[in-house]
């Protein structure tokens, strides 16, 4: 036998570890495709259930809350002193002197001024000339008449006479009283030359001076003086009608003035007009400040806040969470089965970052903060567990 047509085993060995390997790396390769292939639908499926999730919005939601404290209802208001008393003349003539300025302190009684009148004067010397006159004629009446009674007793003048003599003495006694009562009314006027303050408080105007010529005006003329009790100060303030419920006498304000920053008055109500203006729709608020130290000036404009109570019925939602579109004003809320549920709403007071429901809200409704666009009514959410990020309006 020779040796080109006998295999040596080596040889054999050799391809047979060959085939080995090519069948190792075959299924290898295999396996390699198989893992791939798996992988990649794995990693497919994945990125659908991501996808899908990330297709549900994520959002916040609050719980409406009532409100812990009442809203401030901040109105402008007029200071009026306590009270306030015009002075006009009631005599004519010229002002002589003047004692007071203005910002004088004064008490009841005291001396503002001096008119010089000396037409009145003259008047007052005829009159008390024409007194003197009537009293000679009706002691002459009475003197007479007094003579004819006597003669009536001895039946030498007829009681015809007797009646004329009476009868003229009464007249005269009526004239003599008429110019009496002239003469008073005459010396009345005349202290009205004397201005003098109605009651205590301070000189607020004096629109007169020495030499200035006075019309008695019967307060239709200029005023002299103006005299002011300022020890307390009245407040007019216009409510809107929406609140004039809750301002009733006996409720408390504070009052701010431009001149004091940062200080405060307290007032009071006192009274109200009962009746709402038709124009405006306020109805007229009536309060009472102290003004003991005359911080506060008449006529000056003030700050008037009233503390309104609270609505036990309205609930607090952050302003954030309001939907305002053509469907009107609405909120977003979370309902059954974690999905949307549009719900309208009614502001009843703006607090600025939160406001304060009406009507519309219940208590127990999640309520989305900063709900995203384009969410519709049914549309399903996830609510989010950050719980910082959904806590109550007041924390919000």
């Amino acid at each position: 036998m020779s040796s080109e047509t006998v295999a040596h085993p080596a040889e054999k060995l050799s391809r047979r570890g060959l085939r080995l390997t090519g069948i190792t790396v075959a299924a290898v390769l295999v396996a390699i495709v198989a893992i791939g292939l798996v992988t990649r639908a794995t990693q497919a499926s994945s990125l659908k259930t991501w996808t899908d999730e990330q297709a549900v919005p994520t959002v916040n939601v609050v719980v409406p809350e009532p409100g812990k404290t009442g809203p401030v209802l901040d109105l402008p208001g007029r200071l009026e002193a306590f009270t306030r008393a015009p002075i006009y003349a009631q005599v004519s003539g010229y002002l002589k002197d003047w004692k007071t300025d203005i910002g004088t302190p004064v008490k009841g009684g005291q001396l503002l001024g001096e008119i010089d009148t000396p037409e009145l004067d003259q008047q007052l010397v005829q009159a008390r000339a024409d007194l003197a006159s009537a009293k000679a004629n009706a002691e002459l009446a009475g003197i007479t008449a007094k003579r004819w009674q006597a003669m009536l007793g001895s039946d030498s003048v007829a009681q015809q006479d007797v009646d004329q003599r009476t009868s003229d003495y009464s007249a005269k006694v009526a004239l003599m009283n008429a110019a009496q009562a002239n003469v008073d009314r005459l010396v009345a006027a005349k202290a009205f030359a004397r201005i003098v303050a109605p009651f205590d408080g301070v000189v607020t105007a004096r629109d007169t001076d020495v030499g200035a010529l006075i019309n008695a005006g019967g307060g239709t003329g200029p005023e002299l003086f103006v005299v002011s009790d300022i020890h307390q100060l009245r407040v007019y303030v216009q409510v809107p009608q929406s609140y004039a419920p809750s301002i009733r006498p006996g409720s408390a304000a504070v009052l701010v003035v431009p001149e004091y920053p940062g200080r405060e008055f307290h007032a009071k109500v006192i009274a109200t007009s009962n009746a709402v203006n038709a124009n405006s729709g306020t109805t007229l608020a009536q309060l009472l400040v102290d003004n003991g130290d005359s911080a506060l000036m008449p006529g000056a404009f003030a700050h008037v806040r009233f503390s309104l109570p609270v609505d036990g019925t309205a609930l607090r939602v952050p302003a954030s969470s309001l939907i305002f579109d053509n469907a009107g004003l609405r909120v977003a809320t979370v309902g059954a089965g974690d999905k949307i549920a549009f719900k309208k709403v009614s502001i009843l007071y703006d607090y600025g970052k939160s406001v304060e429901i009406g009507a519309g809200l219940n208590a127990g409704d999640r309520v989305i903060d900063s709900p995203p666009d384009g969410i519709k009514d049914g549309d399903a959410v996830k609510i989010a567990t950050d719980q910082a990020t959904a806590k109550p309006h007041e924390k919000a």
